[in-house]
């Protein structure tokens, strides 16, 4: 499952970085105020409903069909900002990260107070010299 959401998300900040990049061009024929053709990266197809010419010069005559394009520059440099962060905050982020992970996983070991103390070594034993027996 990890694995999975791993290659997913790298999948997706591939294609991320790929369309920012990336600059395209949008291109819209519109007569009569409708959008009549839509074309990325050519130019759209007129509708032929254009005047072929004016029979009489002195007569002023608007153009139904207007042309629209937009254009959607890309970012030409990517920039590896390896220095934005101190040595201080990346120790901080790393263990805050790790400790804080640690904090959802359940542990199943119970380990005991007394379980890795090994008592001191007897140098006497304090019975005998104190000469306190049990009767």
């Amino acid at each position: 499952m990890k694995g999975l959401l791993f290659k997913i998300s790298s999948f997706l900040l591939a294609f991320l970085v790929f369309f920012s990049t990336m600059s395209f061009t949008v291109d819209k024929h519109f007569c009569s105020e409708e959008l009549v053709d839509l074309a990325i990266f050519s130019e759209a197809e007129s509708c032929r409903m254009e005047t072929q010419g004016h029979q009489d010069v002195d007569s002023v005559v608007e153009d139904c069909c207007e042309n629209h394009q937009t254009t959607v520059e890309g970012q030409d440099e990517l920039a590896n900002n390896k220095d934005l962060l101190e040595l201080e905050q990346v120790v901080f982020l790393t263990t805050f990260t790790f400790s804080y992970i640690n904090l959802f996983i359940e542990s199943t070991e119970q380990i005991g107070p007394s379980k890795n103390y090994n008592p001191p070594l007897l140098v006497q034993n304090i019975h005998i010299v104190n000469e306190t027996f049990l009767i």
